[in-house]
């Protein structure tokens, strides 16, 4: 029986586990409308997820004050909680394959630009708050790609750099587990284009979410 490269499996959430991307991008033009600020196309807004919500501010709005920053993530937020408003839902097969790898004997935890309220809910409305060891959010640390989320999570669970994997949709998920010293494995299927993601030191590139338990196997056998 072939030894097991990694012990600890990180996940981005929106983007890699949720599919969640027109969601977040209507509240992103809500909130900058309310700012009195417009954007011509969505490209701008989705090149910004997977960040925290300050450093979105300040990436939309790079002229703008702290004050209308503020303003921002605040609008932000009212619309991303709005009771109206359904929430988004896992992508196809991502329950079944969390619950494979749980029965692998892999340890899952969460890296993600939301806040913790938001991951919190989400993980209540996707029950899923008891198949992940540990969750880090960007308001209760540093914000991707900073790697101080994928360190404390290290620190957190007692596992190296060195047996712990990635997973992730934006570069900025590459980034921050290139400067964790961690492996990473790209998703190809959420926010930032496979052919950008390549670009960075990833192991691969999955078409979606329910390749991951076979990619994993190959890999941990050598192949």
């Amino acid at each position: 029986m072939h030894e097991r490269r990694f012990d600890l499996l990180v996940f981005d959430w929106d983007g890699t586990l949720v599919d969640s991307e027109a969601r977040i991008v209507a509240c992103l033009r809500l909130a900058m409308e309310d700012c009195d600020s417009r954007v011509d196309d969505d490209g701008p807004l989705r090149t910004v997820i997977g960040l925290g919500l300050p450093e979105v501010a300040a990436t939309l709005l790079p002229s703008a004050s702290a004050a209308v920053w503020s303003r921002f993530v605040a609008c932000y937020r009212t619309h991303w909680f709005a009771p109206e408003r359904a929430p988004a839902g896992l992508f196809s097969g991502a329950r079944e394959v969390l619950g494979e790898l749980r029965g692998r004997g892999y340890r899952l935890a969460v890296a993600t630009g939301k806040s913790r309220a938001g991951l919190d809910r989400e993980l209540r409305n996707t029950d899923l708050v008891d198949v992940f060891t540990s969750t880090r959010c960007a308001d209760e640390t540093r914000s991707k790609p900073h790697p101080q989320m994928l360190a404390e999570l290290l620190a957190e669970t007692g596992v190296s750099a060195t047996r712990a994997l990635m997973i992730g949709d934006t570069t900025f998920d590459l980034e921050m587990a290139a400067a964790a010293s961690m492996a990473a494995l790209a998703v190809g299927y959420g926010t930032h284009p496979p052919e950008q993601l390549l670009r960075l030191a990833a192991l691969g590139c999955l078409t979606e979410i329910g390749a991951l338990p076979g990619w994993l196997a190959s890999y941990e056998a050598g192949g």
